[in-house]
């Protein structure tokens, strides 16, 4: 249980983050000061802050969580995750900032027109609130965990709406740039909590643990898939050809076209830095998923590879806030538990920042036709961040009932649409007799296929693949069933969208031959 002296770290830490936040953020006079900090963030700062909004909360809880339950695969998808950010700074970055563009969106509205551009941004608005919804209630399990031995009956809802909360009323004053900056502190601060755990689970695991891990096939790095057939390679999330391959589409999605992540890169100073924020966040994300990897190898040796149930947990992402809460000395829990809690309250400032940055840019001035500027801009953009905060509170709340670890959760539910979001803009980069009509045919009818696929394909070595529109009763039919590994739906999406959007433009050119 946690000391007194635990209490008031996390308490005067998260004040002073507040605090620190609001100085960092300055004063806006413009949408553009509060979106993009005028274009004037060091790129260093936009690289630790890119990782920070990218893995934070989900990373501390959730990835212990797959190596205490699995093996060390994972890591396999950083590899991908470098070749799709390559890709980004090669084909997407510089069409981003030769238009001098407040979102990625608005690259689809100057090819296609306004129409596009809305359709993509209401897309990102409902993967943000789902995605970051599990990003919010990932926030909650180390919170219910202290007050549940603390001899406290809280449910999940009660902590998400206090954190939901405090975090929209921050995000109001700092905009973006207090976001950036504090999420260079907290990074810093549960890296090197993920170290001190590291050191202190090293001095208390029992003689031999290695060995018996190694005998456990939890220390496998490498998962070829060789020994599976092709339709099983495909349901396996972490074999070296689904990380590298699915892991790199993926990231071209998530860092290429999300808003999230592309306000970020143009908050940087020129195109070179942004490219340089970009590629060093792969680096530095290999280096963090590691140690949170090593986090939950070191956890299975501590508790003597018990299962979830007899630690008495509800979930495997439970596990390593139960270690930080009593296996840790008094202060350092109370240090550490403070920076997972406000690392992901910077995360999720980070959406609500970018949601209210879309909603302005993206529809509020396609809806109206006027460009909001000024006090009205700012007042118009906080409200909306307050707006969205809200919202999210009822999105997080989804979740509680969900098994999955979070971080595989929140990963599968961004790849229903960032196969249709990648596949417009290559489209239109690609494709140039594409019209608006195709693009948001393509789109539309891309995301209805991938929730088909996603809810529907199913494989097991004895049926082959098979479309199963009620899972749960064929599970007990067959309990091989498995679904597609979620790296492989943004690559599928991505494909389906491109195939669709270039046979709808093969009408205009066949239009055109007869014309000329």
């Amino acid at each position: 249980m946690l000391a007194p002296l635990d209490y008031v770290v996390i308490v005067v830490y998260l004040l002073g983050v507040a605090v620190f936040g609001i100085w960092a953020g300055g004063r806006q006079q413009s949408t553009d000061d509060y979106f993009l900090g005028s274009r004037d963030l060091p790129w260093w700062a936009v690289c630790f802050s890119v990782v920070a909004t990218e893995t934070s909360t989900l990373t501390v809880v959730g990835i212990p969580a797959v190596a205490y339950g699995g093996a060390l695969t994972f890591l396999q998808i950083t590899l991908g995750y470098l070749v799709g950010r390559l890709l980004v700074g090669m084909y997407l970055l510089p069409r981003y900032y030769a238009g001098q563009l407040q979102t990625a969106y608005a690259f689809l509205g100057h090819r296609y027109g306004g129409h596009m551009q809305a359709v993509a941004s209401v897309t990102f608005l409902g993967t943000r609130l789902l995605a970051d919804g599990v990003r919010l209630f990932a926030t909650a399990i180390p919170l219910k965990v202290i007050a549940t031995m603390a001899g406290l009956e809280v449910s999940y809802f009660q902590v998400i709406a206090v954190i939901g909360v405090v975090t929209a009323v921050y995000t109001l004053v700092g905009g973006i740039r207090a976001v950036v900056w504090m999420d260079v502190v907290q990074m810093l601060l549960y890296v090197g909590g993920a170290l001190a755990a590291i050191g202190f689970l090293l001095g208390d695991v029992p003689p031999g643990w290695w060995g018996e891990a190694v005998a456990a096939g939890k220390t496998n790095l490498i998962d070829l898939g060789l020994d599976q057939s092709l339709g099983r390679w495909f349901t396996q999330p972490y074999t070296l050809g689904t990380a590298v391959v699915g892991g790199a589409i993926f990231s071209m999605a998530s860092h290429g076209t999300d808003q999230l992540i592309v306000q970020r890169l143009l908050a940087c100073r020129t195109e070179a830095e942004s490219r340089k924020a970009l590629l060093g966040s792969a680096l530095v994300v290999m280096v963090q998923f590691a140690l949170f990897l090593g986090v939950g190898l070191l956890l299975w040796a501590h508790y003597d590879g018990a299962t979830v149930a007899a630690l008495g947990l509800q979930r495997g992402d439970e596990v390593f806030p139960k270690y930080i809460v009593e296996g840790l000395p008094v202060g350092l829990s109370g240090l550490i538990l403070a920076g997972i809690v406000a690392a992901a309250m910077s995360s999720l400032s980070s959406s609500l920042n970018a949601l209210a940055s879309s909603s302005v840019n993206d529809l509020y001035e396609h809806v109206t036709g006027r460009s909001l500027d000024g006090d009205r801009g700012l007042r118009v953009s906080r409200g909306l961040t307050l707006f969205w905060g809200i919202v999210f509170i009822g999105f997080a709340s989804l979740f509680q009932d969900s098994n999955n670890p979070v971080v595989e959760l929140g990963l599968s539910i961004a790849s229903f649409t960032y196969g249709s979001l990648l596949g417009a803009f290559l489209l239109g980069l690609w494709h140039d007799r594409t019209e608006q009509a195709d693009a948001i045919v393509a789109f539309v009818a891309t995301v209805a296929v991938m929730v088909l696929i996603i809810f529907g394909v199913w494989h097991s070595p004895a049926q082959g693949w098979v479309f199963v529109l009620n899972p749960s009763d064929a599970f007990v039919a067959d309990a091989n069933l498995k679904g597609i590994g979620w790296p492989w739906y943004t690559a599928i999406g991505t494909g389906i969208n491109l195939a669709i959007g270039s046979l709808l433009a093969l009408r205009h050119r066949a239009a055109r031959s007869v014309e000329v």
